[in-house]
């Protein structure tokens, strides 16, 4: 089991099913879009992120996004972790029908990709502290600004395992929790070869 000081907030009571089967925390459900009328929830919530912090993780489809933005808007002073799974084609066991999107959630997903996920966003890093990956740095390598930016930014979301969807500011989270600066110039290093997909 994988302990962890901070509330995980997920989308339904299979989500929170999965996770404890190998994550000791307390885990809290937004019911799906019920969030959005229960404040009871979201002062707990909103609490949590002061006292102890979040770790926001939804499915990759957008609905999950949603859910995703609204916690993030009324959690205003806080720790927030954002935790973004893969974007996989698949049905879920007990579903009839694939998701909207056709993407696995995160009951879906086995263990090993979610803690994955978890491992890219910093979680169990001892010292959770940006990397200092700014704005000016997406500029200079060509992520936002250019006119193939929006290319490049899904190239590299594809390459990273991320949700295509992402917006320029969530892409410059999730790199400041699981990369140095180093290591980020290197990533795009390897892109440079794929030069002509962005054109």
């Amino acid at each position: 089991m994988i302990s962890l000081n901070e509330a995980v907030i997920v989308e339904g009571k299979y989500d929170k099913i999965k996770l404890s089967s190998f994550i000791d925390a307390l885990i809290i459900t937004t019911d799906g879009f019920r969030i959005f009328k229960n404040k009871q929830k979201r002062a707990w919530i909103k609490d949590l992120a002061k006292t102890r912090g979040i770790i926001i993780l939804t499915d990759s489809d957008r609905a999950g996004q949603i859910i995703r933005s609204h916690i993030k808007s009324f959690v205003n002073d806080g720790k927030i972790y954002n935790v973004y799974i893969p974007q996989i084609l698949g049905k879920e066991k007990r579903k009839f029908e694939p998701s909207k999107e056709g993407t696995l959630g995160v009951e879906g997903l086995k263990n090993n990709i979610l803690i994955d996920a978890f491992k890219k966003a910093g979680i169990f890093s001892e010292n959770k502290k940006s990397a200092g990956i700014t704005n000016i740095d997406l500029v200079e390598v060509g992520l936002i600004g250019a006119d193939n930016s929006a290319k490049k930014r899904k190239l590299l979301l594809k390459k990273l395992g991320l949700p295509d969807f992402l917006s320029s500011r969530q892409l410059l989270d999730v790199l400041n929790t699981s990369y140095t600066k180093d290591e980020f110039k290197q990533k795009m290093e390897t892109l440079g070869e794929r030069r002509e997909k962005w054109d």
